[in-house]
Parts: C-alpha cells; sequence; structure tokens
C-alpha cells in the first residue's frame, strides 16, 4: 500500500498542478535548507551534494547535483568534476548495503534533447538496478511503483552513509 500512498500523494498532485518551468531551480531550493526528509539531502560536499531522486524509477536512486546552476559540466571546476565522481562512489558503495543491487545505471542527460528533465542545473543519476526491475507498469503504462515510501529510502541511506568515507 505504501506505493500506491507514493504514487497519488497530494504532494504529488500539488506539485504537477503547480508546476512551472519559470519557477526556481528544485536543486538550488533544497541546496538552500537543512537537510531533512522534506529536501532529500542525504550527504553534502565541499562543492556538490547528494539528493535523493523525488520521482525515481527504483527505490535508492540518487543524483550527485553541483551547488553551482549551471547547465555546462566544462563550466564546473576539476576539483568540484572530481568531488561529482567521489559521491558518485560513495553512493554506490551506500546503496550495495542498503539495497544490495546487482547492477547500477550511472549517467547525466546533457541538455533537453539529451533527456535531462532538468536541463538547466546539471546533475548524475545513480539508478541502482536488479534483473527484472523493469515491468509492464513502468513499460506500457509509464507508470513506476516503488516498495517504500521517499522518507524511508531517506532514513536507510542517511543512516548507513554516516560512517563511509570520502575525500
Amino acid at each position: 500500500m505504501a506505493a500506491l500512498k507514493y504514487l497519488w500523494s497530494p504532494w504529488r498532485m500539488k506539485y504537477i498542478q503547480n508546476h512551472r518551468r519559470d519557477t526556481a531551480c528544485i536543486f538550488c531550493l533544497a541546496a538552500a535548507q537543512a537537510d531533512s526528509p522534506e529536501n532529500l539531502i542525504v550527504k553534502r560536499g565541499e562543492f556538490v551534494f547528494v539528493i535523493l531522486n523525488r520521482f525515481p524509477y527504483t527505490s535508492g536512486h540518487l543524483m550527485v547535483v553541483p551547488y553551482q546552476h549551471t547547465a555546462n559540466l566544462e563550466e564546473l571546476t576539476a576539483a568540484c568534476r572530481a568531488e561529482m565522481m567521489e559521491l558518485a562512489t560513495a553512493s554506490i558503495e551506500v546503496l550495495k548495503k542498503v539495497y544490495r543491487p546487482q547492477g547500477f545505471n550511472l549517467g547525466m542527460n546533457l541538455g533537453e534533447p539529451a533527456g535531462a528533465g532538468i536541463a538547466d542545473h546539471l546533475h548524475m543519476h545513480i539508478v541502482p538496478r536488479w534483473s527484472g526491475d523493469t515491468n509492464f507498469m513502468s513499460t506500457v503504462g509509464q507508470v513506476r511503483v516503488l516498495p517504500e515510501e521517499l522518507e524511508e529510502t531517506y532514513r536507510r541511506i542517511k543512516d548507513v552513509w554516516e560512517p563511509i568515507k570520502t575525500k
């Protein structure tokens, strides 16, 4: 039942009804807030942060996001790009401990034609995967069913992340 609650939550409908492309950047807004289940940030670095995807493909779908608001990878400093990879690596380590996935999708969609949902603020996706995790709901219905609510995913990842060391 948790999956249905997530899928049809009042927050989700409010977001869909009020979402406009000319609103403030969701990543910049999240970065300005204190870490909590509301903003979904699970880890902060010097140049980037790790946040749960509010509309995940699978449980544990994370994104590594630079604080710098830019669509262009080449505008980030070498230190920022390096920290993105370090936190992506740590994200994989955490997700292996929490969910024991069989594989991962890791990558960026740069620009709207490349599939970026938020094209103005680049970000890297880390998606845990399992054999057979795509079913008719995703393929035919364009609907995702998740086995747990985002608040639970946030708690599980945050609890495991604390002892993980990053550069």
